[in-house]
């Protein structure tokens, strides 16, 4: 097991699928062109034996499937089919929804019991402004269908001042009436707004203001979340619950288990750092040569991690899975 000196290790995989995206959202990419697969991305076979591998060398207990936007990749159905044998204790997956009627069959047939869907605004003006991409009829037709099929599902919507502020509370009812779980992920400091500081602090809105929007309509109690839970959690009582992931208000480095594999090959111990370690020559190789090179690189990757807090990265969230 590889443990560093604040205790912390890999539990948790965040694997992208591909780079490819349907949407070129404003707080992801700048200039609204969409993102499209990385001519190098690994098979569909390559991320089965990757993931395979590192619940054997790092202690891999959990998967989320992301991209880009997962459900866009030809590889899906073949990698669910093959990583839902692996014996994990979860696999869910972060879609943008954009799909979601279409691929719901599949995931299911394959096990998927829990999903992440990104949606910033109920607005369909905002949301064509935010997303650049897609319709917002189609997602509340998927998430409906997902939600009669039995499928656990929360919301994540990332607030931006002067643009869809005024959703925080829409958002929120949606959710609540739904039995979905609404989570807040405050803007983070990645790509082009590590570089543009005066842009990220014109958008962003921290914890306190959400939950003083909040506190202002609901009262609400802090719910128990895991150790290594990057939300908190809060609930209203006989409402249902809600997080904020307050990646600058509220740091969660001190218990991190995260480790994030790129669809063309590269492990990413932490955000904010611009260290990556390639492992794609490693998954040709028979598990006697693979495993004790890629635990040498895993012990790099925890390196990586911040100490006490997110200080941005130049590194797009969507290249190596949100």
């Amino acid at each position: 097991m590889i443990v560093d000196r604040q205790g912390r290790r890999f539990r948790n995989l965040r694997i992208s699928l591909t780079a490819a995206c349907n949407y070129a959202c404003t707080y992801c990419v700048p200039d609204g062109k969409r993102l499209v697969a990385a001519q190098d991305e690994l098979s569909a076979q390559a991320l089965v034996r990757g993931v395979a591998y590192l619940i054997e060398a790092a202690g891999i207990e959990r998967l989320r499937i992301t991209g880009g936007e997962p459900l866009v990749s030809p590889k899906l159905e073949a990698f669910l089919r093959e990583v839902s044998g692996l014996g994990l204790q979860d696999i869910s997956l972060t879609t943008n929804g954009q799909l979601l009627t279409r691929k719901l069959p599949l995931l299911l047939e394959t096990g998927i019991r829990r999903l992440n869907v990104s949606l910033d605004t109920l607005d369909p003006q905002a949301f064509r402004r935010i997303a650049r991409g897609g319709d917002l009829a189609s997602v509340l037709e998927g998430l409906e269908a997902a939600s009669a099929a039995g499928l656990k599902i929360k919301l994540n919507m990332v607030p931006l001042r002067g643009q869809n502020l005024d959703q925080v509370m829409p958002l929120l009812d949606y959710c609540l009436a739904r039995g979905f779980e609404l989570r807040f992920i405050e803007l983070m400091r990645m790509g082009h707004l590590a570089r543009d500081l005066n842009g990220f602090q014109q958008q962003f809105v921290g914890m306190p203001e959400l939950l003083a929007l909040i506190g202002a309509r609901y009262e609400y109690l802090q719910a128990d979340a895991p150790q290594d839970a990057t939300a908190l959690r809060y609930e209203i009582p006989g409402q249902g619950f809600f997080g904020v992931i307050a990646n600058e208000s509220v740091p969660f480095c001190r218990t991190c288990s995260r480790l994030r594999l790129s669809s063309t090959g590269w492990l990413h111990g932490c955000l904010s750092s611009s260290n990556r370690h390639f492992v794609g020559d490693l998954l040709d190789k028979p598990r006697h040569e693979a495993l004790p090179a890629l635990q040498r690189l895993l012990v790099r990757a925890l390196g990586d991690k911040q100490e006490v807090a997110f200080s941005g990265g130049v590194t797009v969230m969507k290249i190596i899975g949100g």
